[in-house]
């Protein structure tokens, strides 16, 4: 019941500004309504936990300039957990993997953001990407860097 209502809402939908940008750079791929599955462990001010999973939604969209995943709680909003461009400079926080399985993003050791975190994060976009989709694309993984308030978004505290 919950995906049909997220759905007929527009949860996980791109907003327009996105979805023209994302068009205007040829896709490649894009999904929206996607399932997201969200792991963390550890502890940031205002957040602990042992073992935390949960699931959003949200959009992925593979153009021929950048890979882009949005995640959404309410209709024609979203917010970037991933806005690389293809040739972009390399980071070493996040770690993003795509095949076949979708795109995963994962912080290994969130203390490197910032010393008062402990622990790991993980965004998996579930969505079947074909072999001829990945075959398009210049990268299947590559590691990129969010500041601190990236992760207090994603597990839902306020900044301190």
């Amino acid at each position: 019941m919950a995906v049909f209502l997220r759905k007929l809402l527009g949860v996980g939908k791109l907003p327009d500004d996105m979805r023209a940008a994302v068009e205007s750079e040829g896709v490649v791929f894009l999904e929206e309504s996607v399932p997201v599955t969200f792991r963390f462990s550890g502890k940031v001010p205002g957040k602990s936990s042992a073992s935390n999973i949960r699931g959003y939604v949200g959009a992925l969209a593979l153009t021929k300039q950048r890979v882009l995943g949005t995640l959404s709680t309410v209709p024609k909003q979203a917010g970037r957990a991933v806005d690389y461009p293809w040739h972009g400079s390399r980071g070493s926080m996040v770690t993003a993997t795509l095949d076949g399985t979708g795109l995963l993003l994962d912080l290994p050791n969130l203390s490197v953001l910032d010393p008062k975190f402990t622990g790991n994060l993980s965004l998996h976009y579930k969505v079947a990407l074909s072999d001829d989709v990945l075959a398009r694309l210049p990268l299947r993984t590559f590691a990129y860097d969010v500041p601190p308030g990236f992760v207090y978004s994603v597990v839902g505290v306020r900044p301190r």
